[in-house]
């Protein structure tokens, strides 16, 4: 079931989310041939015995967890619990996830392309907001992918880049083509959508051959959400990464809270795409905003060079 991003009724878990200092997160970047389809790999360890946290809403992510069970809280009502071997669908918005701990888990971060070519090009937008075990959308086979992966990491015999070098032979094995055309439009998106904060619709409409209705259909399809939504997200995930990297500075904080109404406009949508809500939003000659977000596990996410209004 889909789950849109401006359903009021979402609630986030009452629990205190797990301090980020208990997590530690790892990262291998994928080789240069699965590049286009996997943004990153990860190790995930935390070692409490529940962990609670809010994913952002981002692309979808193979994983396989090696010690712990969790449970996803999606926006509908939806609970879905974790297995062995899971994918998360493409999420259109920040959704809770509790685990029972310890919590090992090595998984990749797929691009928008790599989402299309895995799942056989299923419709983010009709198969979004899940976390599925991988059996469903992959196939019955990758269990035992997945097995030798948590069995290798729990004995030791396996470290991170043989993690990966396993689990990106997996993926692979399992891509499925996408048309020229549309691996060129997910492109093309992508490009729309570094350009600015606040990218304008009808950018990306100039950009393309397709009706504006095609455009919305395609974009729906592949990235789950239409462009003008899509852009509503990013915009909010971006400038969470912004706004939690300790370099920007106070000029910056303020160009990127002009691509919102007011502040309070600001805190709502980093809360609901990011899953976290600034700090503080500051005022006075030392205003600064600080986001409790780590987005390197979503590389398809890239600040943009130009803070200006949709320029």
């Amino acid at each position: 079931m889909r789950c849109e991003p401006e359903s009021a009724n979402h609630r986030m878990l009452v629990r205190p989310l797990t301090s980020p200092g208990l997590i530690a997160l790892e990262y291998v970047a994928p080789a240069a041939h699965l590049a286009p389809y996997i943004t990153t790999f990860y190790l995930l360890r935390c070692e409490e015995t529940r962990i609670t946290d809010v994913l952002p809403g981002g692309l979808g992510i193979v994983s396989v967890f090696m010690k712990g069970q969790g449970q996803l809280f999606v926006r509908d009502g939806t609970v879905d619990r974790g297995e062995l071997a899971n994918v998360l669908t493409p999420l259109s918005a920040a959704a809770p996830i509790e685990v029972e701990g310890p919590w090992h888990a090595f998984g990749a971060s797929l691009s928008p392309l790599g989402w299309a070519a895995l799942s056989g090009r299923r419709s983010a937008a009709e198969h979004g907001n899940r976390l599925l075990p991988a059996a469903t959308l992959l196939d019955t086979d990758f269990a035992a992918t997945a097995r030798e992966l948590a069995d290798g990491w729990n004995t030791g015999d396996l470290g991170t880049d043989e993690m990966a070098g396993l689990l990106g032979s997996a993926i692979e094995a399992r891509l499925k083509p996408v048309p020229e055309a549309h691996a060129k439009l997910i492109a093309t998106v992508a490009e729309w959508l570094s350009e600015s904060l606040s990218p304008r619709v009808d950018r990306l409409q100039e950009r393309v051959l397709y009706s504006p209705r095609q455009l919305q259909r395609l974009v729906d399809h592949y990235y789950g959400l239409p462009p003008k939504q899509l852009a509503r997200k990013y915009r909010a995930l971006r400038s969470a990464g912004l706004l939690a990297d300790p370099a920007t500075t106070e000029q910056q904080v303020a160009m990127i809270a002009a691509q919102f109404q007011d502040h309070s406009h600001m805190a709502r949508e980093i809360t609901l795409f990011a899953g976290r809500a600034p700090a503080r939003i500051g005022g006075g000659e030392h205003a600064m905003l600080t986001a409790l977000l780590d987005l390197r596990n979503f590389r398809e996410i890239k600040p943009a060079p130009n803070l200006t209004n949709g320029a």
